[in-house]
């Protein structure tokens, strides 16, 4: 369980003093420019407190999926390092927005926390795998995305059984669809530490973006709105969950089921 701490606390008190009631009136574009003729830290440390709300955001979803991450202040803190760097590696000339980048960075940084933790039990992790390869088979075999029934049938369980599955291995769907969006070059991984890539690399970003709209518009309507709610606006599953009139579990199913969806879809479209 997520425990709270002072990480957000503790680095705004770390941040140097000036006057910061001028720098409270400069916008984001302003702050990076001046901080970039600069270096003053100060302008940095403005910048980055700005997306203390997105970073907490992120640590609570985060703490939320994976049991390994189990304090919250420390996703925190790491959060902060990772704007930091972002601050001094951010380019304005790229022609890319600060927000856009930082939300990569902050997506990469938890794609890289999970691989450095063992943040999901073995036989749970056998158990996503199952799932996915049996979802993978059935939609070569019946040419469709499989309904819940379908792929209980196959696994030799009642529906009510493969969703709790489904329900217990959210996380690992969601990883795996993180990884997935990496390996195509939309990652943070690549993205954002390789910065300087040359223009055709955004081009298939693009081109992934476009293709994973398509993919979006093909599932069902609360499917749909699991996503939007979950990573448009960055609800909790318990706040979607409360949005939605569901139980959690039934939320996580719904977001399992739509990212394996996608998944699926994903990898038929750009292989």
């Amino acid at each position: 369980m997520c425990t709270e701490g002072n990480a957000s606390t503790s680095a705004a008190e770390q941040m140097p003093h000036g006057p910061q009631t001028e720098l409270d009136s400069l916008d984001n574009d302003t702050l990076i420019q001046r901080y970039k003729e600069t270096g003053d830290d100060s302008l940095k440390w403005t910048l980055v407190l700005r997306f203390q709300d997105q970073i907490r955001r992120v640590a609570l979803r985060t703490c939320g999926l994976y049991s390994s991450f189990s304090q919250l202040d420390d996703v925190v803190h790491e959060g902060i390092l990772t704007l930091l760097s972002a601050v001094d590696r951010f380019d304005p000339s790229k022609g890319v927005k600060l927000e856009t980048y930082v939300a990569k960075r902050l997506r990469g940084m938890v794609i890289d926390l999970s691989r450095k933790q063992d943040w999901l039990p073995r036989q749970l992790r056998q158990t996503s795998n199952k799932l996915t390869r049996t979802v993978d088979e059935l939609s070569i075999e019946l040419g469709h995305m499989p309904v819940s029934q379908e792929v209980a049938d196959r696994l030799g369980v009642s529906k009510e059984e493969y969703e709790r599955m489904l329900s217990e291995t959210a996380g690992a769907n969601l990883l795996s669809f993180e990884m997935l969006l990496d390996s195509y070059g939309s990652g943070a991984g690549r993205s954002a530490e390789n910065y300087n890539d040359p223009p055709e690399e955004y081009c298939e970003e693009e081109e992934l973006r476009a293709c994973l709209a398509k993919g979006i518009a093909t599932l069902r309507p609360n499917e749909r709105m699991v996503l939007s709610l979950y990573y448009e606006k960055e609800l909790t599953m318990k706040e979607i969950a409360q949005v939605m009139g569901v139980s959690p579990p039934r939320v996580s199913q719904l977001h399992s089921h739509a990212i394996q969806r996608l998944r699926a879809y994903l990898k038929d479209q750009l292989e």
